[in-house]
């Protein structure tokens, strides 16, 4: 459905449905996870609209967007709500060319960095791993050259930060209830690219074996205290 979405987005024939008067009074009647069949962890930059990305609609998609489509607490917790409460059976981690959270954390890396708003630099220090990942497989790149390498390696990222602080959703991934597949979109072209889905198992196989994955899966709370 993403796929035959997007192909219809990018040919200029998007159809709009689930758009109309009858799907938003539905939508106020009925409950999401009858309906909803993605979730999606993506960039907020404005000209990564997912649900006209993939000609989706009302009650289609249960989004996540956060810049640099990272994964801390709040993208985790989000996620893990649209998959074990509103049941999606998809998880699409996507991030897109000409990011400029990645950008920024390139130029910070190679010492070319600027000073930012105080809430900034913690927003996208899990972007950081990525772009020295990218860095140390080719060195021969900076910059603009480094930048779609950097881009993909950020989708990984956030998939191993995701694996590693939520046993839900790895249950449910082992369990075959949740596939988790990484995606890149073109700004240019308006295309979506899935990336191998081989990645994301040996991701969670790396997570698994790691002495440091979480591993409560419920919320427990913090004993009274007298």
């Amino acid at each position: 459905m993403l796929k035959d979405g997007n192909a219809r987005y990018v040919a200029g024939k998007s159809t709009g449905e689930h758009r109309d008067p009858a799907r938003m009074k539905l939508s106020g009647e009925s409950d999401q996870g009858k309906y909803a069949y993605c979730t999606i962890l993506s960039c907020s930059d404005s000209r990564v609209p997912a649900e006209l990305i993939f000609d989706a609609g009302i009650m289609d998609i249960f989004v996540v967007r956060v810049a640099g489509n990272v994964a801390k607490t709040d993208e985790i917790g989000t996620i893990e709500y649209g998959l074990a409460h509103v049941h999606t059976p998809l998880l699409v981690v996507m991030g897109h060319t000409g990011c400029g959270a990645v950008n920024a954390v390139i130029a910070e890396v190679e010492g070319r960095g600027h000073e930012l708003e105080r809430n900034i630099p913690p927003l996208v220090a899990p972007i950081v791993p990525a772009v020295k990942r990218a860095q140390s497989k080719h060195p021969e790149k900076k910059g603009k050259e480094l930048a779609p390498l950097a881009i993909e390696e950020n989708v990984w990222q956030a998939i191993s930060n995701l694996f590693m602080q939520s046993p839900a959703t790895r249950n449910l991934v082992k369990d075959h209830k949740v596939k988790v597949v990484g995606a890149m979109y073109d700004l240019g072209s308006g295309k979506v690219t899935f990336l191998p889905e081989a990645k994301v198992g040996q991701i969670l196989t790396r997570v698994e074996a790691s002495p440091k994955k979480a591993t409560n899966v419920m919320y427990e709370k913090p004993a009274a205290k007298n």
